[in-house]
């Protein structure tokens, strides 16, 4: 039998950021995520992107990393969420409206775990709709089987790409 405390998370994160020295805000966020979350074990290039969902003249900086954590799903959730908190971020997006924000942190795959509760969905459900989360992730895990769709994320760039003809 599995004990629960000693379970390694391998979880995917995607971090983005609009406002500020948005590097700089990204490579901070790093530091909090490896003091609450866990140990990085990769990360991808910046890539650069224009805002998604709403207007704004600021664009953005994305990332996506691999973590390695023992703490389960509930922590890490937490954590992300209090990260952005101590960063200043003020505010989620309500009802899919959108705003600028110093640092975004989205969960997009934790394991193979299928979560679908009103405050948490895993894998993230749009995370193969998005090139500044669809590319950088293929970047550091193109083999990683996602655990709904049945593809890779190799293949799943692959198909964005063919659709929006990149």
């Amino acid at each position: 039998m599995e004990d629960k405390e000693n379970r390694i998370f391998s979880v995917f994160l995607s971090l983005g950021s609009n406002l500020g020295n948005k590097e700089r805000n990204i490579e901070f966020s790093y530091k909090k995520i490896e003091e609450q979350i866990g140990d990085i074990k990769s990360s991808s290039a910046f890539f650069y992107s224009s805002p998604v969902g709403f207007i704004s003249e600021n664009n953005f900086v994305n990332s996506v990393c691999e973590v390695t954590s023992y703490l389960d799903v509930d922590s890490i959730f937490a954590a992300s969420q209090r990260i952005e908190k101590e960063m200043g971020r003020v505010g989620k997006s309500l009802n899919g409206v959108h705003s600028d924000r110093i640092i975004d942190i989205d969960i997009l795959l934790i394991n193979d775990l299928i979560i679908n509760r009103p405050d948490l969905v895993i894998p993230h459900p749009r995370l193969h709709e998005r090139s500044f989360v669809i590319i950088p992730l293929s970047e550091i895990a193109g083999d990683v089987l996602h655990p709904v769709l049945k593809k890779t994320i190799r293949e799943l760039k692959e198909e964005f790409y063919r659709k929006f003809q990149i």
